[in-house]
């Protein structure tokens, strides 16, 4: 017996997967300014198609689509998604092994003379594993669907959040130059004030009010470079770069807003389009697998084998066993039970989310539509606000309008180009974010046991 069984635990030692210590860092491995100059990015490895025909290449500054392919392929919490993709793919290869057969062998040694040592080895297999073995690996197989759409729509919310910080950016490098402007000329105009107070020819609340502005225009412009810190922050922490990287931004939105038709068409195809709904779909046919697999484990455990074995006076003889366990007190209801009211929980948060996504796309039209009549009230009103400034400012180069009059007019000025840029970033914003919503079309997830991308998170 030792002849026989010595091999079979050699072969099965030398297919076994052996341990190897992966101990963690304590160091920063954010990505460094040097190590991103040497960043490479397929973009065929892209989830959106506009992403997928960009170059990416950062040695002259990047553009918004270099930002949003960075953020894909950088991201940390992408990565931990991917992570959890293999995971998901392990478990199903795992749901799809055959049970292993069981071997069980023992031994007797008589304590009188004259009789033989007695043995019983048997081979048994657990039948109950191979008939629910086909609906846990479905079940398995959806939840590899489920998990790669989830990241499919985490790497689709991970773009907008980039596309959004980016402008976010590119608005404060307009801007605060302006709020710059704006703080000189307060600053200005409250110290040849001050200095005309002194000499009795101001009173003391026109001197307030002087004061008052460049208070306020002193706070703004604090407040917008604490905002561009957060926004450098907030995009290096997406991209998963280090705090001393300064990434050279440049260009900025152009993609036109989407048609009417367009966005009628999208939301009417929702439920194709968006990963999520689609996830919870792959998620809602593992529950509906996992409910038939625990109906299918009522039935009473069963496992059958083979029994070969003598007894002390040297007779031999052969048969079989079966274990079955009787299904008098359990039956498996619990389960059962536990698989059926989680099947109407996923039941209802596909529902919840799918109306979830109707309002907010609803929302975003309507606050789009908002937001661009407001830009062109702004716009409209810019060339009357740009005359009265040149007119101000060459009065006031003639001596002909007094320091607090042009000082208004600039001003004026200033805070409605502000005002424009915000409005413009705003609109881009929006338009971002309902791109995220309606997304792109996706083949059917659920048409296979094959994924739909398979090759977007390699």
């Amino acid at each position: 017996m030792l002849c026989v069984l010595a091999p079979a635990c050699a072969l099965l030692l030398a297919s076994c997967t052996w341990y190897h210590r992966e101990p963690l860092s304590f160091e920063d491995t954010s990505t460094s300014a040097r190590t991103l100059e040497r960043i490479q990015i397929d973009p065929s490895t892209m989830p959106l198609p506009d992403l997928a025909t960009h170059r990416f290449d950062p040695s002259n500054g990047l553009d918004i689509e270099d930002v949003a392919m960075l953020a894909v392929a950088n991201n940390p919490d992408l990565k931990l998604a991917r992570d959890d993709l293999g995971i998901a793919r392990a478990q199903a290869f795992s749901a799809g092994l055959l049970p292993d057969p069981q071997l069980s062998v023992s031994s007797d040694y008589p304590g009188a003379a004259g009789f033989e040592r007695a043995f019983s080895y048997g081979l048994s297999m657990d039948v109950m594993a191979i008939v629910t073995r086909g609906a846990n690996k479905k079940s398995a197989d959806a939840t590899v669907v489920k998990t790669d759409l989830g990241l499919l729509w985490q790497e689709w919310q991970v773009v907008a959040q980039a596309k959004q910080l980016f402008l976010k950016a590119r608005l404060q490098d307009e801007t605060l130059p302006l709020l710059q402007q704006q703080l000189d000329l307060t600053r200005t105009r409250y110290e040849r004030m001050a200095a005309a107070q002194r000499e009795g020819n101001l009173t003391e609340d026109t001197l307030t009010a002087a004061l008052t502005s460049y208070s306020d225009a002193r706070k703004q412009y604090t407040d917008a470079q604490r905002a561009a810190e957060q926004t450098h922050h907030d995009l290096n922490a997406l991209l998963g770069l280090a705090p001393d990287v300064r990434l050279q931004l440049k260009g900025g939105d152009d993609a036109p807003l989407l048609a009417d038709a367009t966005v009628d068409d999208a939301v009417a195809a929702l439920p194709k389009r968006r990963p999520d709904l689609i996830a919870l779909q792959a998620g809602y046919e593992a529950q509906e697998q996992k409910y038939r697999a625990a109906i299918l484990s009522q039935f009473p455990s069963l496992s059958v084998g083979f029994v070969r074995s003598r007894d002390t006076s040297e007779i031999y003889s052969s048969g079989f066993q079966i274990n079955l366990s009787l299904p008098v007190f359990n039956r498996n209801q619990g389960n059962v039970a536990i698989e059926n009211a989680t099947r109407q929980r996923l039941r209802d948060e596909y529902q919840n989310r799918l109306n979830q996504a109707y309002a907010d796309v609803a929302h975003l039209r309507a606050d789009t539509a908002i937001l661009a009549r407001q830009l062109d009230q702004a716009e409209a009103a810019m060339p009357g606000i740009e005359s009265d400034a040149q007119h101000a400012g060459q009065a006031y180069a003639q001596h002909n309008l007094a320091l607090g009059a042009y000082t208004d007019a600039q001003s004026a000025l200033l805070t409605k180009r502000v005002d424009v840029a915000t409005l413009r970033e705003s609109l881009a914003e929006q338009r971002v974010g309902l791109q995220a919503l309606l997304g792109s079309a996706i083949p059917d997830a659920l048409s296979s046991d094959q994924t739909v991308t398979d090759n977007h998170a390699k």
